[in-house]
Order: C-alpha cells, then sequence, then structure tokens
C-alpha cells in the first residue's frame, strides 16, 4: 500500500503515559469537551421552543413553529459550517489550542447575550456561538486524532469513548439547563447555564495543558500575539456576516452548497498536485461518504426541532418534554462501550463492517426509528392525538445506535483519509455536511411541526414527513450497502 509522505510521517507522539489504555491527554480533551457540548445541548433543547414563545408569538401557533424550525435550522447549519474556516486558521495560522480558547470566549459571550429578551440582540447572541463553535468545534476533535500513530488499532475506539465522554455533558445539559433552570426560573436562564458551562471547559482545558506535549501547538512563526489579535478581530468581522445569514434563512442553503463544491475542488486538486493516486482516491471516498453524512443528518436532526415539537403537543408523558433531549446523548453513554468492544471483536472475527457499510446501516436504522413513530401513529388524525412516551424514547434509541455507526466512525476516518497538512480543514468539512444536513433538517422540520401547504399540523402531518424521511432513508441506505466495496477500495486499506 502506498502512502505518501505529507500525509502521515509527521506524527509526533503526546507525553507517555497511559490510562485505561488510552493516551491520558485524551480524557482531558474528553472533559473540556464534556463542558462544551453541555452548553450546546442545553441551549440547543430550550432553542426552537423559545423562538417559537418569545419571538413568534403573535403569529398563529403552526406559522410560528414553522419560523422556529427555520431559525433553528440556519443556526445549527452555520454552527457547524464555521468549522472549515476554523479547522484552516488552526492549521495554518494560531495553532489548535488557541483556536479552541478564542472560539470558547466568543460562545461563552454569546450565551450570555441571550438573557435578553430582544430577538436582535438574540441573533447577535447567536452570531457570536456560531463563530466561536468553528474555532472550537472541529480542532478539538482534530487534536484527539494527533494522539495517535496512523496505525494505532486504539483509534477508532478512542474517538468512540471521545464521543461518549462528551455526550455525558450533552445527557446532564437538557435536565440542568431546560427542566431544572429554564422551566423554573424562565429558558433565558438555561442559555446563561450553558454559558457557564462553556467557560468551566475553558478551564478544564487549560488546567493541564502540559498532558498534550507539543499537539496543537501553533505552526512555525504562530506564536505571536499579533496573530491572536488578527484572529480575533477577523472573528469579529465575521459576527455581523452571520447575523445577516440569520436574517435571511434562504441565504444559508446556498452558501453551504457553494462551500460544499468548493471544498470538493480543494480537496480532488489537493490529491492531484500531490501526484499520489492512494491519496487522490482516499479524497474521492472521503467525499463519498460525506454525502452519506448529510443524508444521515438531515433525517436524524429532526430532534431538536420537530421531534422537540412533537414530544411537546403529541407524546403523554411524565416528565417535561425537553427531558427527550436527553435521550440521544444518554442513549451514547450507555451503548458508546457497548461498540467500542465490538468493533474490535468482529475485527478479530474478519467480519466488522467496512467503513462504507456502518454508514449504510446508520442510514437504514433512522429510518427504522422513524418507522416506529409513524406505526404507533397509525391512522389516526387531530391535533390532540398522543402517543405514549416510550414509543418516542424507542425512536431515540435506534436512531442513537445509527449515529453510532456513523459519527464517530467518521471522525476517526477523516482523521486517517486526510493528508496531515489538511486534518483540520478536512474535519471541518465533515462538520459542514453536519451544517447541510442541520438545514435540511430544519427546512423538513418547518413543514412538519408548522402544517406545510395545508397550515395545519395534526399527528397526521408528522406521519407523512417521518414516513416520507424513513422511505428515503431505506432507498439510500440500501444503496450505500450496494456501493460500499467500490468505496471501500478507494479507501487503500483505510479502516
Amino acid at each position: 500500500m502506498a502512502v505518501s509522505a505529507s500525509s502521515h510521517t509527521s506524527f509526533t507522539p503526546p507525553p507517555p503515559g497511559d490510562k485505561f489504555g488510552q493516551p491520558a491527554a485524551l480524557w482531558q480533551l474528553v472533559h473540556s469537551e464534556f463542558w462544551e457540548r453541555f452548553a450546546y445541548y442545553g441551549m440547543r433543547a430550550l432553542l426552537a421552543i423559545y423562538v417559537a414563545d418569545a419571538f413568534f408569538s403573535l403569529l398563529p401557533d403552526n406559522e410560528a413553529k414553522a419560523q422556529a424550525a427555520l431559525t433553528y435550522g440556519a443556526y445549527t447549519a452555520l454552527i457547524y459550517a464555521t468549522g472549515i474556516f476554523g479547522g484552516f486558521i488552526a492549521d495554518r495560522y494560531i495553532g489548535y489550542r488557541r483556536a479552541i480558547v478564542i472560539g470558547g470566549l466568543l460562545m461563552a459571550a454569546g450565551l450570555f447575550l441571550l438573557l435578553v429578551k430582544d430577538l436582535q440582540w438574540f441573533l447577535l447572541g447567536l452570531s457570536l456561538i456560531v463563530v466561536g463553535n468553528g474555532l472550537f468545534k472541529p480542532n478539538i476533535s482534530t487534536m484527539v486524532g494527533r494522539l495517535y500513530a496512523p496505525d494505532d488499532v486504539r483509534r477508532d475506539s478512542g474517538f468512540t469513548w471521545f464521543y461518549m465522554g462528551i455526550n455525558a455533558g450533552g445527557a446532564i445539559a437538557p435536565a440542568i439547563c431546560g427542566w431544572l433552570v429554564g422551566a423554573r426560573f424562565g429558558y433565558q436562564w438555561g442559555f446563561f447555564t450553558a454559558g457557564l458551562g462553556m467557560l468551566l471547559g475553558l478551564v478544564v482545558f487549560q488546567w493541564r495543558i502540559a498532558r498534550l506535549g507539543d499537539i496543537g501547538k501553533a505552526p512555525d512563526g504562530g506564536n505571536g500575539a499579533a496573530r491572536v489579535l488578527v484572529v480575533v478581530l477577523g472573528a469579529l468581522v465575521a459576527v455581523p456576516l452571520v447575523y445577516l445569514l440569520l436574517n435571511q434563512k434562504t441565504l444559508v442553503g446556498y452558501l453551504l452548497i457553494g462551500l460544499f463544491l468548493v471544498l470538493t475542488v480543494y480537496f480532488i486538486a489537493s490529491g492531484i498536485r500531490s501526484g499520489d493516486k492512494v491519496q487522490l482516491h482516499r479524497y474521492i471516498a472521503m467525499l463519498l461518504l460525506f454525502l452519506a453524512k448529510i443524508l444521515f443528518w438531515g433525517m436524524f436532526e429532526q430532534a431538536g426541532s420537530s421531534l422537540n415539537f412533537f414530544a411537546k403537543d403529541h407524546v403523554d408523558s411524565p416528565f417535561d418534554f425537553t427531558l427527550f433531549q436527553s435521550a440521544n446523548p444518554t442513549f451514547i453513554i450507555l451503548m458508546a462501550p457497548v461498540f467500542a468492544w465490538l468493533w474490535p471483536k468482529l475485527e478479530a472475527r474478519g467480519i466488522n463492517p467496512s467503513i462504507p457499510r456502518k454508514f449504510g446501516i446508520a442510514v437504514i436504522l433512522v429510518a427504522i426509528g422513524f418507522s416506529v413513530l409513524v406505526g404507533s401513529i397509525g391512522g389516526q388524525t387531530g391535533t390532540e392525538v398522543r402517543i405514549a412516551w416510550e414509543i418516542l424514547a424507542l425512536a431515540y434509541l435506534i436512531n442513537t445506535m445509527g449515529e453510532l455507526c456513523l459519527s464517530p466512525i467518521g471522525l476517526s476516518m477523516v482523521s486517517k483519509l486526510a493528508a496531515m497538512r489538511d486534518t483540520g480543514l478536512a474535519m471541518g468539512a465533515w462538520f459542514l455536511c453536519t451544517a447541510i444536513g442541520n438545514f435540511v433538517a430544519g427546512a423538513v422540520a418547518a413543514v412538519a411541526s408548522g402544517g406545510g401547504a395545508s397550515g395545519t399540523a395534526g399527528i397526521e402531518q408528522y406521519a407523512a414527513i417521518y414516513t416520507q424521511i424513513a422511505i428515503a432513508g431505506f432507498v439510500f441506505g440500501a444503496a450505500f450497502m450496494l456501493f460500499a466495496p467500490l468505496v471501500n477500495k478507494l479507501m487503500h486499506g483505510v479502516k
């Protein structure tokens, strides 16, 4: 197997010392990301509901939900899209550590601004979070990849532990920010609590920075304060641009598609310029798997929007509906160890599904999850129909199984398929796929919860949209399973 020198020979190991079979530095990054995810999931659990009630309450209920779903979709799309720029800046300019600190401070400031009950200030707060997240999110994931040599068999399990650990923050966030604080004192105080969590994450990141050794330090010539100042000023300039996009939501979709096309051209051109046919093939495989990620997330990310409204209006539950936002990360915590154990066991027996097949399985599982909801609704109609909470919990469980087949595996896949010089940018592109999926999910949720052309959002409207999601999942999931050997061949031995 030919591997280009630029791709994988620049590995610098972290300081010696393992914990639980993984590099000790992994657990520091897990704890930092734990609090960042606490902040994100805490505000995400409240966002669509709060926007509908606080800023669109004068509109008819269905239209208010539709507008909130579109705002949610545009925000969650942009929050992942900016990772492209954050990854590039860290790769080439200031290093991963400084990017993470700057990004975290911007996110905390944005979360605190959400206290102001005015739509324009609220959108400004969201804009700060978007820009800050772009500097934080892809770079901490990239640093996890840098802990492992390219042939280190612990890499996939390490990313799965990372994925499980950070979801612990996501599991407790809705309970604290939503049920414990937001429902009692006002949802804006839930946003404030999320901001405190973000600051704590930065403290944890800096606390034992020596564990990382040279990992994440600035590239040559990037240690001066001038570069930090340039990045901070650039981030502040980007805030009004994001604010404009949040006010003009349809532009977000065009921007995301344009960025994806530009990145496609960049990676193909980079593979050609390298003169390494293997690297070119790996970039083609990576781009094909990116398409699966977009489809998956467009289906899966109904969770914070239409499924949140669905839980509020159509699910009988003994607890507050916002706690359903804890279901996905809680199931990840419970099941990630099983998946982390399962993949090596299957590999030892020679039956571990290839990465492309795991992606196909993920899409099919989400289709099954939505089929469960559709089946429970049956032929019922009306706005007052309610289903048992266990049905929605089961759908979240099946969807989470799909996520565990794709997201942690995908993070590891990007770090292995991308050339070393492009790993931050490639990780940003991975999150761009999440962004596109989130934007699509927001548009779908606006129809599901807003009633579409009919203007009514009885349970039958949810059933109709969720049926279409399930059909798309089964069709495209089967296609990925069928063409998996071709994609696997392009990966040239990467597992």
